[in-house]
């Protein structure tokens, strides 16, 4: 009963900010960029892609990637699967632990972790200096 309450609470709140933010012209004042968050959207997919196929790429030289500690015969697809949810996992939240790169993917890894850490700083920075100077 309280999840419940709790859930539609949630959606009240959501709702009323969204028609706050529209018909309130909140979004005139703002400083949110479409431009810079479209940026942003691609800049991480890009990302994530190019460091998944390294990861896939890698697995095929002996750069492999362990599930639950354990190395595991996988198909290319599966494989594939597993680079993509690795290199997701490693760019948005440093990593969960359930798959293990090593070798040179531990360096993959590590410059990943770098880039997803400091991506949305840099783009925060971006976003203030866009306000500032008055474009």
């Amino acid at each position: 009963m309280i999840a419940v309450i709790s859930i539609l609470f949630i959606v009240v709140l959501l709702l009323a900010s969204m028609v706050a933010f529209i018909f309130g012209k909140a979004h005139l004042r703002s400083t949110f960029s479409y431009e810079i968050f479209y940026t942003l959207l691609v800049v991480y997919f890009i990302v994530l892609t190019s460091f998944a196929l390294l990861y896939f790429v890698l697995s095929f030289q002996g750069v492999l990637l362990l599930e639950n500690g354990m190395l595991k015969e996988l198909s290319t697809f599966e494989t594939l699967a597993h680079s993509f949810y690795f290199s997701g996992v490693t760019l948005m939240t440093v990593g969960y632990g359930d798959i293990t790169p090593i070798g040179w993917g531990r360096l993959l890894a590590l410059i990943e972790a770098l880039i997803g850490f400091i991506l949305p700083p840099a783009f925060f920075l971006k976003v203030w200096q866009h306000k500032y100077d008055g474009n």
